[in-house]
């Protein structure tokens, strides 16, 4: 296939994740106000889009509580800077079975709740964009499992499209991809949808180059992407979703390191995606012009 590289080219910030980080990095940010600052700090290094999860302020476990997406958001958009707002709605998707010869009744880690709770906090901040996760998946702890029924997804899909917030398709996986173009199909989402292929998440797509292509060529044409690889290959990965024509994330949920022995915080990982980026002929894309791509709107949250 010819090579199409992206000229124009947006970057997402994945800013803190739900990943148990918060003890390996003391710049993983836990508290509202941390994770605000840290996605103002990446917006005024070059991301046009940051993907916020919350924590728990006091232990910085992952938490999917209202009031903290509420104080993260405000903070963000009473800032100077510009950015997209992207926050996730994978929480609350999270069945961890009990043991190979036991594995019912689940244990301490399980969290499932219905379609109308996983939403509920984009429905009260009212992001530009909010995460899809597009299947479910072995991941990465023995009993752990990543769950999102079909008819979940269809349920969320539709919820997303009537607030007018903008879904990202997670696709872990080409199966993934297919039930994504499902929900296009069936009306759930609005077509071209947008998508994050998301390489090297343990038990989903391996982050090698083939399984890499064969997700871009999964893509319909008139879609739009962006990749990221877990690690070591995040940096790499800016390099090969701008070669395939696509975009690119980073941050510190997919990985905290900057170099072999140093810590990284998120306004570094973005300068130095930058710097890839603008190297390789292409021109990094402001939120304005990401808005006008993807045709998001800018809302003000619910009153509360």
């Amino acid at each position: 296939m010819p090579l199409e590289m992206s000229q124009e080219v947006f970057i997402t910030c994945a800013v803190t994740g739900s990943g148990s980080t918060q003890d390996r990095s003391p710049h993983v940010p836990r508290s509202p106000q941390q994770i605000a600052d840290s996605a103002i700090e990446a917006a005024r290094a070059g991301a046009a889009i940051v993907h916020c999860h919350v924590r728990d302020p006091e232990t910085g476990v992952p938490s999917r509580r209202a009031e903290l997406y509420r104080e993260v958001t405000d903070r963000i958009r009473a800032a100077e800077v510009d950015v997209v707002l992207n926050l996730t709605a994978g929480m609350g998707g999270d069945i961890v079975f009990g043991g190979v010869e036991q594995p019912l009744p689940t244990v301490a880690g399980t969290d499932m709740v219905g379609a109308t709770e996983r939403v509920a906090h984009v429905a009260q901040c009212l992001p530009e964009i909010c995460t899809l996760d597009c299947g479910t998946m072995n991941f990465a702890e023995a009993d752990y499992v990543m769950t999102n029924t079909p008819g979940m997804l269809r349920a969320m899909g539709r919820m997303m499209t009537d607030l007018g917030v903008k879904p990202e398709i997670e696709a872990f996986d080409t199966g993934h991809l297919w039930f994504a173009k499902q929900l296009v199909a069936e009306g759930a989402l609005d077509a071209p949808a947008l998508v994050q292929l998301c390489m090297g998440v343990p038990w989903g797509a391996p982050d090698d180059l083939n399984t890499f292509m064969a997700m871009v060529n999964n893509v319909p044409k008139d879609w739009t992407f962006s990749a990221f690889a877990l690690g070591r290959h995040q940096m790499a990965y800016v390099s090969a979703a701008v070669l395939a024509g696509g975009h690119v994330r980073v941050g510190l949920e997919d990985n905290l390191w900057l170099g072999k022995g140093e810590l990284a915080t998120n306004a570094q990982l973005v300068d130095r995606a930058v710097g890839i980026v603008e190297r390789m002929g292409a021109r990094v894309m402001g939120p304005e012009a990401v808005r006008a791509k993807l045709g998001l709107t800018k809302c003000a949250p619910v009153a509360l």
